[in-house]
């Protein structure tokens, strides 16, 4: 019984382990069923990724230069011409003030004072002159009937001019007093905008000594500014046929650029800086430009015909360059290095890497790689 046992026990062993081995290659069987399922499987095709694009044009795009430009001003010191207190200021600080309207009033009574001694100087020497022509003329007349000698009508005739120009001294004087009198009221030499009265009513004032208020020129204003040197012969070359257009734009401002006329080249080339000075000229009927401003300044010098252009948010930075992404006819994407001269209000122009017709990516080129299929979000029209 013992070794029947033993052997039964031996028999359920050797059954278990082939049971085993069979499960195992059943189990194998599964694995190698399956991987071969999953590599008989395709692989995804990649998703498109959507993008915004533009074809490439042709149109007449202006050739111009930029700079940065600092806002002058025409400037008038307003200084007292006669001395005395100052009575009345007939503006506030900050206005602005029309040409020859009444600023100021200086004390005028010295001044009457002196008008009426002249006035009256004048009138009294007119009699003596009188006088004197006629008391000239009756010794002339004795001179003839010889009566007196030849001296005596030389000192009457020499007396007569000396009256003569005695009335001639006293008209002098008397406009000199008219003039100083007109200086007690002081007026706008021109249109402007005035600045702090720096002289106070009840003081005195000077001839010549400070400027009583500072009045600017805000119309029309110029605006100063550099251009490279190497614009010099094409600035020349463009103004001879007509007047330049300049732009001053404020920077952080909203609204249109101010517009004026280029006025004045300079004689000489900034030999440290290598730029030539420009000044131009502007209405600046909106007071949008004030004395001191620093704006941006954009000068047209001319127009080129059939220049190749793309918005310019398609062009991106790389290693090699400046790129874009042409969309190709199979709807992938391929980098295209361009040269770009230029931007103006949004449009790059291109002079080397495109073709009119051909479409760039404008947005979306920050998930792209070469070959990357794409799909189009807008229109070309937009």
């Amino acid at each position: 019984m013992q070794n029947v046992g033993i052997h039964g026990s031996a028999a359920i062993r050797l059954a278990c382990g082939k049971l085993g081995l069979w499960a195992a290659f059943f189990l194998l069987l599964l694995a190698a069923s399956g991987c071969s399922t999953e590599q008989a499987r395709p692989a995804p095709r990649p998703a498109a990724i959507p993008v915004m694009v533009s074809k490439v044009t042709q149109r007449a795009m202006p050739v111009q230069v930029t700079g940065i430009g600092n806002v002058g001003g025409y400037t008038v010191s307003v200084e007292a011409q006669v001395a005395g207190e100052l009575l009345d200021v007939h503006f506030k600080d900050g206005d602005f003030v029309h040409k020859d309207q009444l600023l100021f009033t200086i004390d005028p009574r010295p001044y009457e004072a002196a008008l009426a001694h002249a006035q009256a100087s004048l009138l009294r020497d007119k009699a003596v002159a009188a006088n004197s022509r006629a008391q000239a003329q009756r010794i002339s007349q004795l001179l003839t009937d010889g009566v007196v000698s030849p001296s005596d009508a030389d000192a009457s005739a020499s007396a007569a001019a000396a009256a003569e120009a005695t009335v001639a001294a006293d008209e002098a004087v008397l406009k000199t007093a008219q003039l100083n009198l007109a200086y007690t009221k002081i007026y706008s030499p021109m249109d402007g905008r005035t600045g702090a009265v720096l002289v106070k009513p009840g003081n005195l004032v000077k001839v010549a000594d400070v400027p009583i208020v500072v009045i600017k020129r805000l119309s029309p204003i110029p605006v100063d500014f550099t251009v490279p040197q190497e614009y010099l012969p094409d600035i020349k070359k463009y103004l001879a046929a007509r007047p330049l257009r300049v732009e001053a734009t404020v920077p952080n401002r909203s609204g249109r650029p101010e517009v004026g006329k280029l006025v004045f080249v300079d004689n000489i080339i900034d030999t440290t800086t290598g730029t030539i000075r420009l000044r131009a000229l502007f209405d600046n009927s909106s007071d949008a430009l004030w004395p001191g401003l620093y704006v941006n300044t954009l000068m047209t010098l001319s127009e080129q015909s059939n220049a190749t252009v793309i918005p310019s948010q398609a062009i991106t930075s790389g290693q090699h360059g400046s790129f874009v992404y042409v969309v190709q006819d199979d709807g992938t994407v391929a980098p295209r290095l361009v040269t770009s001269s230029r931007s103006v209000e949004g449009l790059a122009v291109i002079d080397k890497g495109l073709k009119p017709g051909e479409i760039v990516v404008t947005d979306g080129q920050m998930r792209l790689v070469p070959g990357a299929k794409v799909q189009i979000k807008n229109n070309l029209s937009d």
